[in-house]
């Protein structure tokens, strides 16, 4: 299978073999990098997860992010189970907003502190 590298702005084009589930080769990658996340794209993709959600009484709609990379096949449920999350202001930059999403020990974390709005 031929994939592109995504971990810098080369974006070397890889051939990866792939036999029983396993990865035996990788060609084509400029540096190690490319080759670790060759092993892992074709064979337990990852990726973490941005959205912005409501934030009732704050300034504006908060940020947040997965603490690290989750399975590529849970991003929807992920995102629905945030859909489900009720916060209130103020909120801190690092603050968790999800933990263990979706089952993977991952948290999803405020990407900036959000204050509450007076009037």
């Amino acid at each position: 299978m031929e994939i592109t590298c995504i971990n810098c702005p080369m974006g070397c084009r890889m051939r990866v073999e792939v036999e029983d589930g396993r990865v035996v080769s990788v060609s084509g990658n400029a540096c190690g990098r490319g080759s670790l996340y060759a092993r892992q794209e074709c064979v337990d993709p990852r990726r973490t997860v941005t959205a912005v959600i409501p934030l009732e009484g704050g300034a504006s709609p908060l940020s947040v992010k997965t603490s690290a990379p989750i399975p590529k096949r849970l991003i929807a449920q992920c995102m629905s189970e945030l859909a489900e999350v009720k916060l209130s202001a103020p909120v801190q930059m690092g603050s968790v907003v999800l933990e263990n999403v979706c089952g993977t020990g991952i948290d999803v974390v405020a990407t900036k502190s959000v204050g509450k709005v007076i009037i």
